[in-house]
């Protein structure tokens, strides 16, 4: 653990919050005992079982060996049904100003005032062993640590979900799931059963067409969105309620990969959004995301061409802007995984005093299913007293026993009673702060399984979403589409499937019909044609370029003091600078000194960075230019569409990957993000110069190759 971690986070008890204090007496500290069995008895040998000579049969008597197995077969727990693959961290939320005006939620209250947190983030698809960069929906579930209670912020990084009504939750996660015959494909949504499910209900074309963006494959968890996905309620301590909808905007931008390059990274790090966290944390680099609410009066519940209660939707930014309200860090990583990161249990039920529900009926389910889950899950009713999910505000209640119990609790177990005192009493008897009432809602109707006229609209906010994004988003989902639809062996879900699509754009339906072989449907009148700028990634790349990634391709020959001028510039900024060689240990330099090297090339790729730099150096260059791994390197990163930039010589490297001609001479170089230095650019104005090309994250206009 680095020095600069520990004086962050529990090496420093100051710096501790409440939930890190209350973690500490749960910690182990195994490097000062010695070792045991379960039953506190000292074990003198735990490599050898107990046996009848020093060949003979293992005793049926050997109770160390008996209990160290029998654990070791009951370790693992059932994997959560979705959202089955994470990773997690600590941190804390900090309230820019109170919030008294519209809810009486105890850390909205004060400005400044920090609440400790759990997020855990995951995909949705793939169990636990499948890989990171798939595309898929991401969890973004937030537990808050209050004062008043657990409050859990269970969302996604998309706005909308696939369905209106919980009760076809079951279908849909059967259909997304692998086809029960063969258990294929892992972590992915190209398969038929999927695309018949999703052709068959037109309400889920919203939410493929953020799937299908490069929203489904993300740069990082850090650099990602987030949205608590159903309108909820504020309300204030004198039961006034206000609709709201959370999103977390993240302080580095929302950047994406490529399907492409998704694809590669996959292989070479199946880790690399759960690494790329755990790293970021340790470095000292701690993610930030700011919190802004949409909020809607009352009054308004029904001034929108669409339904709040409708889980499809959005509100449009441009009718009802983000108001900041607070900021995320998370600056701590957990220490088991187990315990902390697979044992921790969301629930959208979990809300304190001054957050409440509205009729959203697939919310309503959710409140549900979440606690239903934990139960299987986690053995039984007692999951809260787990470390991790266990409330830093005081617990009293008169719940008993069950699998799990941690707590003696001596005295009565009911209520009224006067034998305790009749403790523990009701909190609400003296009308105090702090105590939640359900929000006084007129609710009647007549009992009736049919949906609202209301969310029948299925497409108009699909058109939205395309209109709003830039060519090359569009041209990306595109090709999302025939890359999923193509796997289908189904030709009536394709042709249904394209169908569907015809209501959102004419265009993107016959393209996609061209893709995948079936005839471009008929056109549809009335489409919408408006757009919001919110939703386009282009217009959400945030500032700055730290921990951003750059490799240095480097080899005998290379001109270490270039390669030293410009890691200062760009470490100066934040960035990442890792030097990549043939092989380990170093490379000689130019004038005979040395360089040394961070990583091997062969056990890396150009996926796992964000910019490419080719030093000078005429025999570097040309032992690089001979090197398939080095070619490649560059020729990917070019591909997709990730900054390069090249001193002297290195020039040459860019031919050898056949980069466009008018590139490699510098002509059209500059606007695609390829920087060479011409002979006269100094090291400094090219780091300074890559480092302007960091901050667009890509350049996905490139001439000549995919991007």
């Amino acid at each position: 653990m680095s020095a600069h971690h520990q004086s962050a986070g529990r090496g420093d008890p100051a710096a501790q919050d409440e939930k890190d204090r209350q973690l500490d007496r749960f910690r182990a500290a195994p490097e000062h005992d010695a070792l045991t069995t379960d039953q506190g008895v000292r074990v003198d040998d735990t490599d050898n079982a107990l046996r009848a000579g020093t060949r003979g049969p293992t005793l049926l008597e050997d109770f160390h060996n008996r209990e160290k197995i029998t654990h070791f077969d009951h370790e693992r727990i059932p994997e959560r049904v979705v959202h089955a693959r994470g990773a997690g961290a600590y941190g804390y939320f900090e309230a820019y100003e109170p919030l008294t005006e519209y809810t009486c939620a105890d850390f909205l209250s004060e400005a400044g005032r920090r609440t400790p947190v759990f997020v855990r983030f995951s995909t949705v698809q793939g169990p636990r062993g499948s890989a990171d960069t798939v595309r898929d929906v991401r969890g973004f579930a937030t537990k808050f640590y209050t004062r008043e209670g657990n409050y859990d912020l269970v969302g996604n990084n998309i706005p909308v979900f696939f369905i209106q009504d919980a009760i076809k939750f079951p279908d849909f996660v059967h259909a997304v799931k692998m086809e029960p015959q063969h258990e294929m494909p892992t972590g992915g949504t190209a398969h038929d059963t999927f695309w018949d499910f999703a052709s068959l209900q037109p309400e889920t074309t919203h939410m493929l067409m953020w799937a299908m963006s490069d929203r489904a494959i993300p740069r990082s968890f850090r650099m990602m969105q987030g949205f608590g996905v159903h309108t909820f309620r504020f309300v204030t301590a004198d039961g006034r309620g206000t609709f709201v909808k959370f999103h977390w905007k993240p302080k580095l931008g929302v950047h994406s990969q490529i399907w492409d390059e998704a694809q590669i990274t996959a292989g070479r790090d199946p880790d690399y959004h759960r690494r790329d966290l755990w790293e970021s944390i340790e470095a000292g680099e701690y993610p930030e995301w700011e919190l802004g609410v949409q909020l809607v009066p009352e009054s308004d519940e029904f001034a929108f061409d669409f339904d709040l209660l409708d889980a499809t939707k959005i509100i449009p930014e441009e009718q009802v802007p983000l108001r900041p309200v607070g900021r995320l860090v998370l600056d701590r990583n957990p220490q088991n995984f187990f315990a902390e990161t697979e044992q921790v249990a969301f629930h959208t039920a979990n809300v304190v005093p001054g957050i409440d529900f509205t009729n959203d009926p697939l919310l309503q389910g959710r409140n549900f299913s979440y606690l239903d889950t934990q139960l299987i899950r986690l053995g039984g009713p007692n999951f809260s007293q787990l470390p991790v999910n266990r409330p830093v505000a005081d617990v009293h209640h008169n719940h008993r026993d069950g699998f799990g119990q941690q707590v003696i609790h001596p005295g009565t177990n009911y209520f009224p009673n006067s034998l305790g005192g009749g403790c523990p009493a009701h909190a609400g008897a003296g009308g105090g702060a702090g105590v939640f009432r359900h929000y006084a809602e007129r609710v009647d109707g007549e009992k009736i399984r049919v949906r609202s006229e209301s969310f029948q609209d299925h497409y108009s906010q699909a058109a939205l979403f395309w209109n709003s994004m830039a060519d090359w988003e569009r041209r990306h989902i595109v090709e999302a589409f025939r890359f999923e639809l193509g796997k289908v062996g189904s030709v009536a879900v394709r042709e249904r499937m394209v169908g569907n699509l015809a209501h959102v754009n004419a265009d993107l339906a016959s393209m996609v019909a061209e893709g995948v072989g079936v005839a471009a449907p008929a056109p549809v009148s009335g489409i919408n044609t408006a757009s919001s700028p919110a939703l386009s990634q282009e217009n959400l790349r945030g500032e700055g370029i730290r921990t951003r990634k750059v490799a240095v391709l480097a080899a005998d020959g290379t001109d270490a003091g270039q390669v030293d001028a410009v890691r200062e510039r760009l470490t100066a900024r934040g960035a990442i600078v890792e030097v990549l060689a043939a092989l380990d240990g170093s490379v000689r330099s130019a004038g005979n000194g040395s360089l040394a090297v961070d990583r091997a090339l062969p056990t890396m790729a150009s996926v796992l960075y964000d910019a490419v730099l080719v030093p000078d150096g005429k025999e570097a260059v040309a032992a690089l230019s001979a090197d398939p791994a080095a070619v490649r390197f560059v020729e990917e990163a070019y591909r997709h569409g990730k900054p390069l930039a090249v001193l002297g010589e290195g020039v040459r490297l860019l031919a050898e990957a056949r980069l466009p001609e008018d590139v490699v001479l510098g002509e059209a170089a500059p606007e695609f993000g390829v920087l060479t230095s011409n002979g006269t650019a100094s090291p400094q104005d090219i780091a300074d110069a890559l480092a302007t090309a960091l901050e667009q994250h890509r350049f996905p206009r490139r001439p000549g190759l995919l991007n």
